[in-house]
């Protein structure tokens, strides 16, 4: 299908263009870091077990109305008493990396070190460490993924107050002083931009507070860059020399095209959506230390408007911040066009000033955000590199959802698509333009609580069936697939894999209804 622009121009958006959708065979480089992914809220239930702590998900879940069908974390996967299973998903799949989040509360429960140290939370998560390195497969440990404790929110809102900043420095800490001797990967914090925008100005997600001058949310994501470089100087002048690791921070990017390419408005308003979801936390660490300029001038307006204080950096913040980041970790679903939108700049905010829709081509998965487009990864991985000083990169996250449906879809064709699509996407980053990204993860191992989605949107490489109370796992066709790939390290010449992916690369690349017929 073709996408006619405002201008009268015809973009095949959607259409397969040879230059940029031919299949590409070839092996990653040498060491490539192959991984899979989950968080502790939506997989490890144990929400009031052992000493732990509530957390604002336990809260917000547990509120009639905020997450669909009532769901709630409570048990999920059940992954704090089935750990020992997943890493053996984890081995069968040959997987030599693993990406796992801490709970927070469940090691300091009301989120403080002086409120003292749940020792059974720390046990968790040290046997969970010693199975996977057992099993040969590294940790990549998340600090923070969203499941803030309930507590830091009573006392002074979360990350709307900079008293949290040394909270969570001492939880950071102590995670290192814990567990670094055998961790080698941490970040800091998982997808800031969906948590300070969803939790603290929608309120679609937890905390649930919803403002909609984007003052809270411009709180959160200020408060949350100080306590990344924080985090990050200690590790470096306290750990690093005696635990050998890297820290690093994960920022969910997607990929932005003007509707219309030919009409400057178009191409300006893709540019100010780039600043704002993309840039506002890669420019403080990957750039200059300040915002981009569009966030900047929001801030100015703010403050004029509301006499806001205390949202700015000073030089020496900024300089703290600036460079405080051992690789880009990367978290990538989806792309959108961007157009222009003429707004009232007296009433109205940047974010009104442009409109973001997919290509009417484009296939959708069941959450009704992620849309199929795999060359936008590529083009986000050379954004990435030539504007923020060609770091390595590590995708921490990137996967497809289907739908909770009966009987469950165990041959998960379009997951297997887009995985051999958007894979092959990276490997023509790194081989024809020279990104330097070192590892992939596939989002994710188990089918998880999706947060306000529930259990309706299901991401995982292994069917969870939530209706039985042991939880059995099941894997998909796409766990194969995927595992296919890590042993071969991509897609060699004349291997198994690589046949398989040439025959059904162009019915992959093909509208929705072609690609359900596979």
């Amino acid at each position: 299908m073709m996408s006619t622009t405002a201008s009268g121009a015809v973009y095949a958006y959607g259409a397969c263009d040879p230059a940029r959708d031919d299949f590409r065979p070839g092996t990653f480089p040498d060491g490539f870091i192959w991984s899979t992914a989950t968080a502790s809220y939506q997989i490890e239930g144990g929400w009031n077990t052992d000493g732990k702590g509530q957390s604002i998900w336990d809260v917000f879940s547990h509120t009639p109305g905020k997450v669909q069908r009532g769901d709630t974390g409570d048990v999920a996967c059940d992954s704090y008493n089935k750990y020992r299973e997943d890493v053996q998903l984890m081995k069968a799949m040959g997987l030599k990396h693993y990406r796992f989040s801490l709970s927070w509360p469940r090691i300091f429960p009301d989120g403080t070190l002086a409120g003292g140290v749940n020792q059974d939370g720390v046990d968790y998560y040290n046997k969970l460490i010693n199975e996977l390195i057992t099993n040969g497969i590294a940790p990549i440990v998340t600090l923070y993924h969203w499941d803030l404790p309930q507590a830091l929110h009573e006392k002074y809102g979360g990350w709307m107050d900079e008293a949290i900043v040394d909270d969570y420095h001492n939880y950071a800490t102590f995670a290192f002083q814990t567990f670094g001797d055998r961790v080698k990967f941490w970040l800091t914090f998982n997808e800031p931009m969906v948590f300070c925008t969803h939790g603290y100005m929608t309120g679609e997600h937890a905390p649930g507070i919803q403002d909609g001058t984007m003052v809270s949310s411009l709180r959160c994501g200020h408060t949350v860059l100080k306590a990344h470089a924080k985090a990050w100087h200690t590790y470096n002048t306290t750990f690093r020399h005696l635990q050998g690791g890297k820290v690093g921070i994960t920022l969910n990017l997607s990929w932005k095209e003007p509707r219309d390419p030919d009409l400057p408005t178009d191409v300006e308003a893709r540019d100010r959506a780039l600043q704002i979801f993309n840039d506002w936390f890669a420019q403080p660490i990957f750039g200059d230390g300040g915002f981009p300029p569009v966030v900047e001038e929001s801030l100015r307006q703010l403050r004029s408007v509301m006499k806001l204080e205390g949202l700015e950096f000073s030089d020496e913040e900024k300089s703290s911040i600036r460079g405080s980041a051992d690789f880009f970790g990367l978290n990538h679903y989806t792309t959108r066009l961007v157009a222009n939108k003429p707004i009232d700049i007296k009433t109205q905010t940047v974010l009104e000033s442009f409109e973001e829709t997919p290509a009417p081509e484009w296939p959708r998965a069941q959450s009704d955000w992620l849309f199929a487009v795999q060359w936008g990864l590529r083009r986000l991985l050379t954004y990435i590199k030539e504007k923020f000083g060609d770091p390595e990169v590590y995708i921490t996250e990137n996967g497809w959802s289907g739908g909770d449906v009966q009987p469950p879809v165990l041959e998960d064709t379009s997951r297997m698509c887009y995985y051999m699509t958007y894979i092959d996407e990276v490997l023509k980053a790194i081989e024809e333009d020279g990104v330097k990204v070192r590892g992939y993860t596939a989002w994710s191992l188990l089918d998880n609580f999706e947060w306000a989605k529930g259990y309706t949107e299901r991401f995982g490489l292994h069917y969870v069936d939530f209706t039985d109370p042991h939880r059995p796992r099941t894997p998909k066709q796409s766990a194969k697939f995927y595992s296919d790939i890590i042993a071969n390290n991509g897609f060699p010449e004349e291997a198994a894999i690589t046949n398989m992916v040439k025959d059904i690369w162009m019915k992959c690349l093909a509208p929705k209804a072609v690609k359900d017929e596979l």
